[in-house]
Formats: C-alpha cells, sequence, structure tokens
C-alpha cells in the first residue's frame, strides 16, 4: 500500500511539462457531480485556453442513447489537491453539439443575468453557508450516531468539541485546507446543531463566481468523503424529528447597500423578493417544504417575512447592518441542495433588474 500511495502524491513536475485537467459538470439529477481527466501539453491558467470536451449525457440522464453526445465548455479553473503540482480541476457547463446549452445547464442563464450592465454597475457580492450532513457508509445513517438509535438531544453539538460532539472533523478540516489550497475563497467552517452536520461557508465571491466555487468545494468535499469512506448528504432534512434541516443561507449585497444609506435600499431588495416569494421557493432546492416549517430556525414556507436578527424569517438583517444603516442580508430559505447557480441569479434578477413575475 505504501507504494500505491508514493505513486498516487508521484510529483511530475521534474519529468514532464504535461499537466492533467479533471474536467467537472453537473449530471442529470442537478447534484451529481461528474468529472473526468486528460492530458493536457503544458499549464494553463485561463479557461478560455482549455479544449472543449464531450462526454456520455445517455449515462447521466442528459441525453438519448441515439444522440448522446454533450459538450463540455470550460469555464473556470482551480488547483487541484489531489494531484497537486500544476494539475488543475476545471468547471464546465454543458451544451449539444449545436451549441444550445442543454436543459441541466443552469451556468448559461446566470452568466446572462450576471453579465447585464445593471448587475455588473451594483457588483453583486454572495456569502454562501453551505449546511451538510455526513452519513455512515454502509447504514446511510448520521455519522457519530448510534446504528438504528439517536444520540442526545440537540445542545451541546452546535461548534462543540469532544467525542460525543464532533463527528468527522478531520474530513471537515481536510476539505477546509483543500479548498484554500484549490483558490476557493472558502471563509470558514462550524459544527452545526445537529451531530454529524457540518457547514462550511463559501465567500464572498462576485457574480458567477460564487456558483463557480461552491460547486467546485462541494466537489473537493464529494472526494474526500470518498477518500475516507463516508457518504456526503445535501438533503435538506436528513432526519425527521426535532432535528434541524440543512440549508443553504445566501448573504448578499450590491455596490448601494454597501455604501452609506445602504439599508433603505436593503428593505426595498427585501420587499422585491418578498413579492417574488413562491418563484424563489420553487427554486431554492428539493424537498424544502420538509426543512421549512416554521421551526428549526427556519421560516414556514408558505409565509414570507423578514427582521433584524431573527432566525425565524425568510430574510435576515444583521445588527450590524442595522446599526451602520448600510450592509448586506441573508436569505436564509435556499435549502442545502439548491443550486447555486440558479439562487445566486435569480437574487439579482429580482432586486436588481426588478423582475417582479
Amino acid at each position: 500500500m505504501s507504494l500505491l500511495s508514493d505513486l498516487v502524491n508521484l510529483n511530475l513536475t521534474d519529468t514532464t511539462d504535461k499537466i492533467i485537467a479533471e474536467y467537472i459538470w453537473i449530471g442529470g439529477s442537478g447534484m451529481d457531480l461528474r468529472s473526468k481527466a486528460r492530458t493536457l501539453s503544458g499549464p494553463v491558467s485561463d479557461p478560455s485556453k482549455l479544449p472543449k470536451w464531450n462526454y456520455d449525457g445517455s449515462s447521466t440522464g442528459q441525453a438519448p442513447g441515439e444522440d448522446s453526445e454533450v459538450i463540455l465548455y470550460p469555464q473556470a479553473i482551480f488547483k487541484d489537491p489531489f494531484r497537486r503540482g500544476s494539475n488543475i480541476l476545471v468547471m464546465c457547463d454543458a451544451y449539444t453539439p449545436a451549441g444550445e446549452p442543454i436543459p441541466t445547464n443552469k451556468r448559461h442563464n446566470a452568466a446572462k443575468i450576471f453579465s447585464h450592465p445593471d448587475v455588473l454597475a451594483e457588483e453583486p457580492w454572495y456569502g454562501i453557508e453551505q449546511e451538510y450532513t455526513l452519513l455512515q457508509k454502509d447504514v446511510q445513517w448520521p455519522l457519530g450516531w448510534p446504528v438504528g438509535g439517536f444520540p442526545g438531544p440537540q445542545g451541546p453539538y452546535y461548534c462543540g468539541a469532544g467525542a460525543d460532539k464532533a463527528f468527522g472533523r478531520d474530513i471537515v478540516d481536510a476539505h477546509y485546507k483543500a479548498c484554500l489550497y484549490a483558490g476557493i475563497n472558502i471563509s470558514g467552517i462550524n459544527g452545526e446543531v445537529m451531530p454529524g452536520q457540518w457547514e462550511f461557508q463559501v465567500g464572498p465571491a462576485v457574480g458567477i463566481s460564487a456558483g463557480d466555487e461552491l460547486w467546485v468545494a462541494r466537489y473537493i468535499l464529494e472526494r474526500i468523503t470518498e477518500i475516507a469512506g463516508v457518504v456526503l448528504s445535501f438533503d435538506p432534512k436528513p432526519i425527521q424529528g426535532d432535528w434541524n434541516g440543512a440549508g443553504a443561507h445566501t448573504n448578499y449585497s450590491t455596490k448601494s447597500m454597501r455604501q452609506d444609506g445602504g439599508f433603505e435600499v436593503i428593505k426595498k431588495a427585501i420587499e422585491k423578493l418578498g413579492l417574488r416569494h413562491k418563484e424563489h421557493i420553487s427554486a431554492y432546492g428539493e424537498g424544502n417544504d420538509r426543512r421549512l416549517t416554521g421551526r428549526h430556525e427556519t421560516a414556514d414556507i408558505n409565509t414570507f417575512s423578514w427582521g433584524v436578527a431573527n432566525r425565524g424569517a425568510s430574510v435576515r438583517v444583521g445588527r450590524d447592518t442595522e446599526k451602520a444603516g448600510k450592509g448586506y442580508f441573508e436569505d436564509r430559505r435556499p435549502a442545502s441542495n439548491m443550486d447555486p447557480y440558479t439562487v445566486t441569479s435569480m437574487i439579482a434578477e429580482t432586486t436588481i433588474l426588478g423582475k417582479l413575475l
């Protein structure tokens, strides 16, 4: 096994200029990350210099067998924390051979919204709090829980330390460092309220980069849990009952919100979000109705509300923002399995472009 480990960690830079590029894309379910690798003649830092590639869309639920070819367009490059050296991870989106985005390509529409002159002028910033649950592989039950049983009630686990409170910290810390190595703007981690559940935060990131960075951070976490023999779940309510669900709270600001007088801009933006509440909820993740019950630090899915420092509201404004009269707000509605391209661009579309229907 030591020889295998040596080969996996082999440094290629002394023997060849060639590098390995791992092309990553989103499969047919909208949450299944796929990837495959290819050899390039040398280091690349500009995604426009990377070749397009193709894959069998009939095997990912994205194309029929008789016309199965789907084309990958490279969009963002990150350093590869697994192969290291000059090797790279490449976030891609998917198109038909004719150049049309396939239905599961949410990045294409998001990029159009983020390239709108009014959106560009406002420089939208995002900070996404990605919650997730670690499951024991063979029983699909949260890490650290007795098989077929339950731990003690919630309370000591949030940001807790100790063998009876924090389960999977080695995975979480490995992911944290791997994301920093990759160039992802990961800003923190913490243990969550339900034991076996954790959170990492990506941001602040501007525009479309928030979606690229969150997807690659998810991919890196999938790879690390694969190595650890643990199953990663983004289910918004993995355990029914008196247990917190998993969300992807999305913090947001524009240039106007960050300037003096921005609190009034924030209030107007929140009002616009309330007018499109149903449309946003429909795009904020599958199974979110099991999470947004009005309990466990959530608002009821059918009611839009906002408040200062209120974690039971749809949208929360921080005390610091209220005091400063400018800053950001947090949309607490997105589920842990939301598509960040959809959520971030929809928030910009509603609050900046004023789309209400």
